[in-house]
C-alpha cells in the first residue's frame, strides 16, 4: 500500500513510500475506526508511522493532537522531524519548561509535543489561561506507553493519561515495544480487540540474536569498566571486520567519552581496519564538529553520542553511522528510545550507571530491551546481535529478561498518597465516590483485577481508603460532614510543586518557627525527601566536611546536599562533589522556590524574601552583597562580583552609576546602557515621614502616617513597621506608586526607635529598612 493512496494529503508528511506489513495491519484500526487503539511491536519495525497516521487522521478532521513523548531530548527530534507537517501548512509546537511556554503558540498549534511530566504538569493546571490549550486536545499519541513500568515515571504516565481522558477524553493511540500483558494496556484505554494489535517478533525487520556475556566482578570499579569494554570490544571486532558496525550503550556522558578514546587505541592495537583518514571531504566535515575529542575520534571510525552534544554534532555522527563512516559508536540510553539508528551488534557494557538522586542503580529492563531493539539494520542485515555484559551474578536475572521479555505493572501504588493528594488539589476528587471511581480509571486497577494475588485486589479500595484519611490526619486534606474532600493550601501547594508529603511537612514545620535564618532555609531543601537515596561515596566524604565541618544534624546523602548548597551560594563547589552537583542543585532550585512560597503563604514576605535571596545565590554562585544584582537582567554571577566589588551592589546603585560607569567596569556600552535600563524596571523604594515627630511627652500618643514610594517598576511588596525591634504592623502589597501605613507613637518608653521595612518577596533583593528614633521626655 502507497502512502500517497491512504492519506493522500498528507503523502509530504511521510520519509517513506509505501508501508510495511506491519503499517498495513494497523492502518484501517487508525485511519477508519474511531476507537482508541493499542499497538505493540518490536523496536525498529515502524511505529512512528503508527504514530503519523493517526496524526494525519487527527488533522483531517480539524483536531489538535498531542504526542507524549518519553524524553524530553526525543521531543527535539520530533520538532525537527515534524518540519514535514510544517510545510503542508500545520504547526508543530513543543511545550518544555515554564519560562519558556508560548501560550498564544501552544493554543493555535496543530501538533503539540511533551513529555509525560510537562503533560502532567499541563493537566494540572489546566483552568489557567497558560495551560488551558491542553482541554482541547482531540487525540493523544504515546510513544513508548511501556513507560507505565518505570519506577520513576510510570505513575506519572497512569495519571496524567487517567486525568486527560477525564478532562477532554480524547482518542488514546498507544505505541510500544513488545510487551506480554498488551491485554491489561488494552483494556486500561478501552481498545476493543479489533484495534489491539499485539506484532511479534515475525514482524521485525531483521532477527535478533540477543544474549549474555560475563564478566569477572573486582575490587576497582574502575578498572571493571575497562574489563567490561575489552569484551563489548571482543563482541564487536568480528562485526567491523566483516563491514558492519556495532553500537555499544555505557551509563554516563563521560564514559562515552572516555571509551570511546579507549577504544580507538584498542582498535588501532589489533589492527582492525576503521577509519576514513584518507576521505578529504569527511575530513573537512569533521573539522566542523564543535567537540573536540569527537573530532579527533571520528576520523578513527569511532564516535561517540549523548545529550550533552551539540545538537549539530549528534546530527553529524548519525549520519556518519548511517552512512558507514562511523563504524563504532558509543552512546548513553537516549539512542535506544526514539533515534533509528540500527547497528549490526549491539552490546550493553553498563547495566549499572550512578544516578546523583539515587546512587548506583540497575538500568530498567525496559532500558536493556529498547537498546537491544537496535540491533540489524533493514536492508542490510539477516540477523542482528544483541549482548549483555554483566557480572555472574546477574546473568540468570538477564537471560530470563531476553527469553521471557517483562510484563508490563504498574508503578502508582509506590506514590499513590502524592497522586490522590493531586487530583484532589485540582478538584477532580470532591468525595468519597470519587476517589473510588478515580481509582477505577487507572492501569494500577486493571492490573490488579489481571493479577488479584500479587496486587492483593480485594484489598485495594480499602487501602486507598486508608491513604485518604492520613491525607486528612497529616493536613493535606480536609473533609465535612457529607464526606465531601477538598484540599488545604498545604495540598494545594504539596501538589502544585509536585513534592513529596515529608517534604511538605518538613517545609511547613520550618513556617512555625519565630525566627528563620539561612542556615533554616537550606537545611530544610537538603534534608527533603526527594534527596533520601543520594549517597555520598568515600571519595566525597572529605570534600562535603570541608564545607560543613560538624556544623549540621543532617546525616548521610543529605549532607552532601547541603554541602553542595552552601558551596554553591559562594562559586566555590569541591572538585571531588562536582560530578553530581549539576542535578543535585537543580532539583534543590526547585524545590528553593516551593519552600519560598510556603514562607509566603504561612510566615510572609519577610520570610520568603530570604528564601528568594538564598535561592538566587545557590543557583548564581554570588555573595550575599552582590545577590541583587542578579534580578536585573543581562547581569549574572560574574558581571554581579565585579559590581559589587567596586561597590555598586543593587539596582539602584546601577541607575546612580549609568552606563558611563559599567563600560569603565568592562561592559560594552549597548550592554551597559541596557542594563541600567533593565534596572529602571525594578522597584526602588523612598521612605517619606512626613510630619513624624523627634519628641513626645511622656503618656501623650499621637496617630502619624508613613509614605512608601516606589520610584522604580511596579512589584509585590511586604511592608513591616516596628518600634524597637516590635512588631507593630505588616501587610502584603502590589506597590507600583505609593503606599501609607499608620504608626502609633505612644510615649511610653524613654527612646523609641520606629524601622519601616520593605521587603519583594518575587525578586532576590535586599530588605530596604529607614528608622526614625523618637525621644520620650
Amino acid at each position: 500500500m502507497k502512502v500517497v493512496d491512504a492519506v493522500p494529503e498528507f503523502a509530504g508528511a511521510f520519509g517513506f513510500e509505501e508501508f510495511n506489513r506491519m503499517q498495513r495491519e494497523a492502518l484501517p484500526a487508525i485511519l477508519e475506526r474511531d476507537d482508541n487503539v493499542v499497538a505493540s511491536a518490536p523496536t525498529a519495525s515502524g511505529k512512528t508511522a503508527l504514530a503519523e497516521l493517526a496524526i494525519c487522521r487527527c488533522l483531517r478532521d480539524g483536531g489538535t493532537a498531542l504526542f507524549v513523548a518519553p524524553m524530553r531530548a526525543l521531543t527535539n527530534e520530533k520538532e525537527s522531524e515534524w518540519e514535514r507537517f510544517e510545510e503542508l501548512g500545520y504547526s508543530v509546537y513543543v511545550v518544555t519548561g515554564e519560562r519558556d511556554l508560548n501560550p498564544r503558540r501552544a493554543e493555535r498549534a496543530d501538533i503539540l509535543v511533551m513529555t509525560p511530566e510537562k503533560t502532567d504538569s499541563a493537566t494540572r493546571k489546566h483552568d489557567s489561561g497558560r495551560y488551558s490549550f491542553v482541554a482541547d486536545v482531540d487525540c493523544c499519541v504515546i510513544d513508548e506507553v511501556h513507560l507505565l513500568d518505570s519506577e520513576k515515571r510510570g505513575g506519572v504516565l497512569e495519571v496524567t493519561i487517567s486525568r486527560l481522558r477525564r478532562l477532554c477524553d480524547p482518542r488514546i493511540v498507544a505505541l510500544s515495544a513488545t510487551m506480554p500483558n498488551i491485554e491489561d494496556v488494552a483494556e486500561w484505554l478501552d481498545a476493543p480487540p479489533a484495534a489491539t494489535f499485539d506484532f511479534g517478533d515475525e514482524y521485525r525487520p531483521v532477527d535478533l540474536h540477543a544474549g549474555v556475556k560475563t564478566y569477572s566482578h573486582g575490587e576497582n570499579s574502575f578498572a571493571d569498566k575497562y574489563r567490561r569494554l575489552y569484551r563489548a570490544l571482543d563482541l564487536a571486532e568480528p562485526h567491523i571486520r566483516d563491514d558492519g558496525q556495532a553500537l555499544v550503550f555505557v551509563s554516563s556522558r563521560q564514559d562515552a567519552v572516555m571509551a570511546a578514546a579507549k577504544a580507538r587505541d584498542e582498535l588501532a592495537e589489533r589492527d582492525v581496519p576503521v577509519g576514513a583518514r584518507g576521505d578529504y571531504d569527511f575530513h573537512n566535515e569533521a573539522k566542523e564538529l564543535r567537540n573536540d575529542s569527537l573530532r579527533k575520534a571520528v576520523l578513527d571510525g569511532v564516535a561517540f553520542h549523548h545529550a550533552g552534544l551539540a545538537k549539530s554534532d549528534r546530527d553529524r555522527v548519525e549520519a556518519w553511522f548511517r552512512d558507514g563512516k562511523v563504524k563504532l559508536l558509543f552512546s548513553t540510553s537516549t539512542l535506544a528510545w526514539g533515534v533509528n539508528l540500527p547497528a549490526r551488534c549491539v552490546v550493553i557494557r553498563d547495566t549499572k550507571y550512578h544516578d546523583p538522586l539515587e546512587g548506583d542503580v540497575d538500568i530498567s529492563p525496559l532500558d536493556v530491551l529498547q537498546m537491544l531493539g537496535r540491533a540489524g539494520r533493514p536492508g542490510y542485515d539477516d540477523v542482528g546481535y544483541g549482548w549483555v555484559v554483566c557480572d555472574r551474578s546477574d546473568a540468570d536475572r538477564y537471560r530470563r529478561l531476553l527469553r521471557e521479555g517483562t510484563e508490563i505493572e504498574s508503578r502508582l501504588a509506590e506514590d499513590i498518597d502524592s497522586h490522590l493528594n493531586a487530583e484532589i488539589a485540582m478538584g477532580t476528587i470532591r468525595d468519597l465516590d470519587d476517589v473510588m471511581s478515580w481509582l477505577e480509571t487507572t492501569f494500577y486497577y486493571v492490573r490488579a483485577r489481571s493479577e488479584p494475588e500479587r496486587y492483593d485486589f480485594d484489598g485495594l479500595h480499602g487501602r486507598v481508603r486508608e491513604t485518604l484519611e492520613t491525607l486528612v490526619d497529616r493536613g493535606f486534606v480536609e473533609t465535612d460532614e457529607d464526606l465531601g474532600v477538598e484540599a488545604t493550601i498545604l495540598g494545594r501547594l504539596t501538589s502544585k510543586y509536585y513534592l513529596r508529603l515529608e517534604t511538605a511537612s518538613r517545609f511547613h514545620a520550618l513556617t512555625e518557627r519565630e525566627r528563620i535564618a539561612v542556615g533554616d532555609v537550606l537545611e530544610a531543601v537538603a534534608g527533603a525527601a526527594e534527596f533520601d537515596s543520594v549517597s555520598a561515596r568515600q571519595s566525597e566524604q572529605d570534600a562535603v566536611d570541608s564545607v560543613l565541618g560538624r556544623d549540621t544534624a543532617l546525616e548521610n546523602g543529605h549532607r552532601k546536599v547541603l554541602a553542595i548548597l552552601r558551596s554553591s551560594m559562594t562559586g566555590s563547589t569541591p572538585s571531588d562533589l562536582r560530578s553530581d552537583a549539576w542535578v543535585i542543585k537543580q532539583n534543590a532550585l526547585r524545590l528553593l522556590a516551593a519552600l519560598r512560597e510556603f514562607l509566603d503563604r504561612f510566615s510572609g514576605p519577610r520570610a520568603a524574601t530570604l528564601a528568594r535571596r538564598v535561592e538566587a545565590r545557590v543557583d548564581h554562585g554570588v555573595s550575599r552583597d552582590a545577590v541583587g544584582l542578579t534580578a536585573i537582567d543581562g547581569i549574572g554571577a560574574a558581571r554581579a562580583s565585579t559590581l559589587a566589588t567596586g561597590g555598586i551592589e543593587t539596582p539602584a546603585d546601577v541607575i546612580d552609576a549609568g552606563a558611563d560607569e559599567l563600560v569603565r567596569a568592562g561592559m560594552s556600552r549597548g550592554v551597559a546602557e541596557r542594563i541600567v535600563e533593565s534596572a529602571r524596571a525594578l522597584p526602588r523604594v523612598v521612605v517619606e515621614w512626613g510630619s513624624f515627630p523627634d519628641r513626645i511627652d511622656r503618656g501623650e500618643s499621637e496617630m502619624r502616617e508613613v509614605t512608601v514610594r516606589n520610584v522604580g517598576g511596579g512589584a509585590r511588596a511586604g511592608v513591616r513597621v516596628t518600634v524597637n525591634d516590635v512588631e507593630m504592623s505588616e501587610k502584603t502589597t502590589y506597590l507600583s506608586g505609593r503606599t501609607t501605613v499608620p504608626v502609633g507613637v505612644f510615649g511610653a518608653q524613654e527612646e523609641l526607635t520606629f524601622a519601616v521595612e520593605v521587603v519583594f518577596p518575587d525578586l532576590p533583593l535586599a530588605p530596604v529598612v529607614e528608622s526614625r528614633t523618637v525621644v520620650v521626655e
